[in-house]
């Protein structure tokens, strides 16, 4: 069994196991299934205090599907985590990436 479809069986058997969710995510943006990344991303983040790395996943995820408004709202979404979680890094990255994507107006 792949690395994918163990998550996919995890997330099948429970739908609220907001870790799985996340595996589930990043595996499926590995293999390029960014619809389904996004879905599972945004389920993740529904139920989880993500420190900010998930919310720069999903913006990377809706950029890539031509969602910019979405890519916007997670960016800053991701902004305020790390900073309440106290990662100045991360949160530099997505100023900076935002910052990019408000400049392509």
């Amino acid at each position: 069994m792949s690395r994918i479809d163990t998550f996919r069986a995890m997330v099948a058997k429970n739908p609220s196991n907001v870790l799985a969710r996340f595996g589930l995510a990043v595996e499926a943006e590995k293999e390029g299934l960014l619809d389904e990344a996004r879905e599972h991303f945004e389920a993740y983040l529904t139920g989880y205090d993500d420190e900010g790395n998930g919310w720069q996943r999903l913006a990377a995820v809706r950029r890539a599907l031509g969602d910019r408004a979405g890519a916007v709202e997670a960016l800053r979404r991701g902004m305020e985590a790390a900073h309440r979680f106290g990662h100045p890094g991360m949160e530099d990255e997505m100023r900076e990436a935002l910052e990019e994507l408000e400049g392509e107006s």
